[in-house]
């Protein structure tokens, strides 16, 4: 498959700062609040060196959801001031997972596993995403707070 083909397909659309090509696939009805009940994506990422999601966190869960394509590494900082990764991908015996829900609060960035060309992927909220949930990463303030990840936040820190 060819990732243009697939953008096309899905009528991705460049994502402002974050980085990557998407399509808003669904958004439930509208809260009292405004924000709808959920929302979801479809994203699609390619190993460019300028492509990638970059920092960011969220007021609520995230769910990620793996499609097609090569793994997808997910950097996450935690307000504890832990970290991981994690791989989303088809080899679930091999530790890949198809699904991972990021918790409200991590600061969370992703690229396309090394090796690979691209990754197709989802993101589900509920609630629903709104711009004003959207905070991005400031690189010399994430490597501050988490000096160990400093190579990666170089990475996926995007002004």
């Amino acid at each position: 498959m060819d990732p243009e083909a697939l953008a096309a397909l899905f009528r991705l659309a460049p994502l402002p700062r974050e980085g990557g090509r998407y399509r808003r696939t669904w958004a439930g009805p509208a809260r009292p609040d405004g924000r709808p009940e959920g929302s979801a994506i479809v994203m699609l990422l390619t190993a460019a060196p300028d492509d990638f999601s970059a920092l960011h966190r969220l007021p609520v869960d995230e769910v990620w959801h793996f499609y097609l394509g090569d793994p997808l590494t997910l950097l996450l900082l935690a307000p504890d001031g832990s970290s991981r990764t994690v791989t989303l991908g088809q080899d679930v015996f091999g530790g890949e997972r198809v699904q991972y829900t990021v918790p409200a609060g991590t600061w969370m960035g992703a690229r396309v596993a090394d090796g690979g060309a691209w990754s197709l992927f989802g993101c589900t909220m509920a609630p629903g995403f709104t711009e004003d949930d959207y905070e991005h990463g400031d690189a010399a303030e994430l490597t501050a707070r988490y000096p160990g990840e400093a190579q990666w936040i170089a990475t996926l820190a995007r002004p």
